[in-house]
């Protein structure tokens, strides 16, 4: 098993081997390409994209600037918005649902290294895939780290550093990032914490 394979496989690996250093380098140039469109280039900016991540709905609007590690292990379904600054470091598999939201200054980070220095001194360091599911929405400045699973319907809040699995239908926030309440039938009815909508938002 060649170093890709072991990334891809979620095992230790040594990322500057077997084509690696060479797939970042040609993601870093797609990026920066697409991070310099000009904004009402948007069909442009969607054909390019195509290129970039592996999978992605028909709809969505991901604001420069985007950054990743490879592209190829993003995986995003419909209607897909993210704000300025996402990062994805993809060394292991992303997987987004539909409808998802992800606010400015995101994060979302599979990779990581050893915590003994001498044995991250090797250069030994591995990507554990992350899932989101679908209608989720990611406050401003959320950090989700390896391995993380976030169920449907999730709100995370703002500021939030996602270290373990948040479930279904569920407002969670912090640091570490943990569940705050049940999202509810009555939240329907708000638009912001005890603000009521003043139109029927259903119509």
């Amino acid at each position: 098993m060649n170093q890709k394979e072991r990334m891809l496989n979620n095992l230790p690996y040594r990322a500057w081997l077997d084509g690696l250093e060479e797939e970042r380098l040609s993601c870093k140039t797609k990026t920066y390409e697409y991070n310099n469109i000009p904004p009402r280039d948007r069909a442009k900016r969607k054909e390019l994209m195509r290129t970039i991540v592996g999978k992605i709905g028909e709809e969505f609007n991901i604001e420069s600037p985007f950054q990743c590690d490879y592209g190829y292990n993003i995986e995003i379904g419909e209607n897909f918005y993210s704000n300025h600054n996402l990062i994805i470091l993809d060394v292991g598999r992303v997987k987004i649902g539909d409808n998802v939201q992800v606010a400015p200054n995101v994060s979302i980070y599979t990779a990581g290294h050893p915590v003994h220095p001498e044995t991250r001194n090797t250069g030994y360091e591995y990507g554990i895939d992350i899932t989101i599911g679908d209608n989720v929405w990611i406050g401003g400045s959320v950090s989700i780290l390896p391995g993380v699973i976030i169920g449907d319907n999730a709100v995370i809040g703002a500021g939030s550093v996602v270290t373990k699995d948040i479930p279904a239908n569920v407002i969670a926030a912090g640091n570490p990032c943990r569940v705050i309440r049940e999202i509810t039938e009555e939240d329907r009815y708000y638009y912001f914490r005890d603000r009521k909508f003043d139109v029927d938002p259903f119509t």
